[in-house]
């Protein structure tokens, strides 16, 4: 049994270890570097990450805003709700929504229409009032 717990125990560490090397963030703190006479050296060449590929594929660097604790695992799609997908969809442009008959369009579609028509009626008067 105390062999058992020790094996746990040194491997917990290990882990642990393991977990704190790469939930480091590898950002500078601020820091300028000082600049050499002439001539672009080898501290001028952008650095390799320094997480793997697997790292990076599997968790969301940076996604952690705590002083403590790692970044978040990515889960499978179907673990996300549904309306996460959409948030990347291609909304229509003003004029598209212009061309459109209005009585036709879907309620989110009108919202965005009267927006993008309200925005773009303030920056013609924006325009007109600096031009006099």
């Amino acid at each position: 049994m105390a062999m058992n717990c020790s094996r746990s125990l040194k491997s917990l560490i290990l882990t642990k270890e393991a977990v704190g090397a790469v939930g480091r963030r590898t950002f500078a703190a601020g820091a300028k570097a000082k600049k050499s006479g002439k001539g672009g050296g080898a501290g001028d060449a952008p650095k390799a990450s320094s997480l793997s590929k697997e790292i990076k594929s599997t968790t969301v660097v940076g996604g952690n805003i705590l002083k403590e604790g790692t970044d978040p695992k990515l889960l499978a799609d179907s673990e996300y709700p549904e309306w996460l997908g959409h948030l990347l969809d291609k909304k229509p442009a003003l004029s598209e929504l212009r061309r459109k008959n209005i009585e036709t369009l879907p309620y989110d579609d009108l919202k965005r229409l009267v927006k993008l028509d309200n925005r773009a009626r303030i920056k013609e008067n924006n325009s007109v009032k600096a031009k006099h």
